[in-house]
């Protein structure tokens, strides 16, 4: 039988593993304008979705590689930001990936119940 630490443990290990597959449908929702990595961040959290830097940026890069995002460096503030913004690819994707979310919400709420 475990005890409480170990199932408290485990709680953790599987909603980090629940968040991470949510993370690149979020972070494409919060990208039609540009914004640099810092801004995105907050403006997640602000809707209570915290993502470590290092975990954003790599992602960040990821999705760019992939041909979902497009970046550009400002340079025009106090110091040089690296600003991301979804493309026509990453939209199509995003729409996709919004259906598929919503199906599978529906389909977990119906086995939770």
């Amino acid at each position: 039988m475990m005890n409480e630490q170990e199932i408290a443990e485990i709680r953790t290990k599987l909603t980090q593993e629940l968040r991470r597959g949510v993370l690149v449908l979020a972070t494409l929702s919060q990208l039609k304008e540009a914004k640099y990595g810092y801004k995105l961040m907050r403006d997640m959290a602000e809707r209570g979705l915290e993502i470590e830097q290092g975990t954003l940026y790599p992602l960040l890069r990821r999705l760019e590689a992939q041909g979902l995002l497009q970046s550009e460096w400002n340079v025009d503030g106090s110091r040089p930001r690296r600003y991301y913004q979804i493309n026509p690819a990453g939209l199509q994707l995003l729409e996709s990936l919004k259906t598929s979310w919503r199906d599978l919400a529906t389909i977990t709420e119906t086995l939770l119940d």
